[in-house]
């Protein structure tokens, strides 16, 4: 920096170089708030920030983790010879087979690929001692023989905690056990919070007198307290890019009733599971296998991901479709909500052709689980979900060093003031 400039004179080169020590000042000033506000949603939301991140890079991968994990359930030989799919209807009569009659098909999925079983989710209600409780179950179905592999229990409503892994998991990162309600709103507001701690953290990294390279870089031949502080703010920084755009997507999914609203007051948005079948039509309900034909001819590329099945009497079918091409769209999935009964489609989620707010509410998910980049994305939503417990970590040893320094300095000060007394 310029002490003087010698094409002005002294004292207007002093004044300039006074108002700039000023401003900093007042930014310093400010920096300060924002540093208490990040300081203390980090401590009191660190932690769950810290299991928000581990759980969602362990469900980046949940598919390949779960077929891991129970690969006699989940995977299944190609044939050699016709290798090809039985009659999705075929496939879902066998599941059906498979659970009671009163057995409500509440989600299906495709295969991943050519090694993956066709999972079938029901939720039974018991009767007898146990009536009011609801079982949910997988059914596990070979697609080349529509024959039922296996049957497992998930869980049930008189407990919070799922049987699997990844149903653990799954809930553990949703809902923390709370179950949809509270735990959605509890997860929605701590994931808004963490966004605010995110953002006052990019406030307080943001370098005031211009050292970019230190403000990116770590030190790693430094002292252990400039190490660890180098490596909050560093992990901060990087992380935050990732962090901000997953951590709204999260809110968007856990609370989508508070969102939406929100967006709309931008660009109008349809929020596909707020649609009605209608159930005084007189006609009989279609089946799931009929709805995912539907879907089919709305978009004949791609193939069938996700089926959602409709067990209220005004309740929509929903499928969705991955690897769907369509000029001018980086996203390559589309839902669509088709009435159960006409066989209607009351709405689809295609960014090729909705208003900016659905488009953007369209990208959540693909943003959310890292999908929207492929391997790339799902990479660095990984990474980001591990850096969370090394910021966690590293702000209450940071918070601890402070604490420690200003003890010795308090101290100090009293003997100071008692020698000039």
């Amino acid at each position: 920096m310029k002490l003087f400039d010698h094409n002005l004179p002294q004292g207007e080169t002093v004044n300039r170089q006074d108002t700039k020590r000023t401003r900093l000042l007042k930014l310093k000033s400010r920096r300060k708030l924002w540093l208490d506000v990040h300081l203390w949603l980090g401590l009191v939301l660190g932690l769950f920030l810290s299991i928000f991140g581990i759980t969602g890079s362990i469900l980046v991968f949940h598919l390949e983790i779960n077929e891991l994990l129970n690969p006699k359930l989940l995977t299944v030989k190609v044939p050699e010879i016709n290798p090809v799919y039985k009659p999705l209807a075929e496939i879902f009569q066998a599941g059906h087979k498979a659970m009671p009659g009163n057995a409500a098909n509440t989600f299906a999925s495709y295969p991943r690929n050519n090694e993956a079983a066709f999972k079938m989710s029901y939720s039974l209600p018991l009767t007898g001692n146990k009536d009011g409780v609801t079982e949910s179950w997988e059914v596990y179905v070979d697609p080349y023989t529509a024959k039922v592999i296996d049957k497992r229990l998930m869980g049930s409503s008189d407990s919070p905690f799922p049987l699997t892994f990844i149903g653990f998991i799954f809930e553990l990162h949703y809902a923390l056990f709370l179950g949809e309600d509270p735990g959605y709103l509890v997860v929605g507001i701590m994931g808004a919070l963490l966004i605010i701690s995110t953002l006052t953290g990019l406030v307080v990294w943001w370098p005031l007198t211009g050292k970019w390279r230190q403000a990116m870089t770590i030190k790693f031949k430094a002292s252990a307290e400039r190490l660890n502080f180098d490596l909050h703010k560093t992990f901060g920084f990087y992380s935050a890019i990732v962090l901000i755009p997953v951590l709204f997507s999260g809110v968007y999914m856990d609370v989508p009733q508070h969102v939406v609203p929100v967006l709309e007051l931008f660009s109008p948005v349809t929020y596909r599971y707020w649609f009605k079948s209608d159930p005084t039509s007189g006609k009989p309900s279609i089946t799931m296998a009929e709805a995912v034909s539907i879907a089919e001819k709305r978009y004949p590329t791609g193939r069938a991901d996700w089926i959602y099945g409709a067990t209220e009497p005004t309740g929509t079918y929903s499928v969705c479709k991955d690897g769907v091409e369509e000029p001018g769209s980086l996203i390559h999935r589309r839902c669509v909500a088709i009435d159960r009964y006409s066989g209607a489609i009351l709405d689809v989620d295609d960014p090729a052709m909705g208003t900016a707010g659905e488009v953007f509410a369209h990208w959540q998910w693909p943003l959310h689980s890292g999908q929207a980049f492929g391997w790339t994305g799902r990479i660095l939503v990984f990474l980001s979900g591990l850096a969370c417990p090394v910021l966690f970590v590293t702000g209450v040893i940071r918070w601890l060093q402070k604490r420690r320094s200003k003890r010795h300095k308090a101290p100090q000060g009293i003997h100071q003031a008692k020698a000039v007394g």
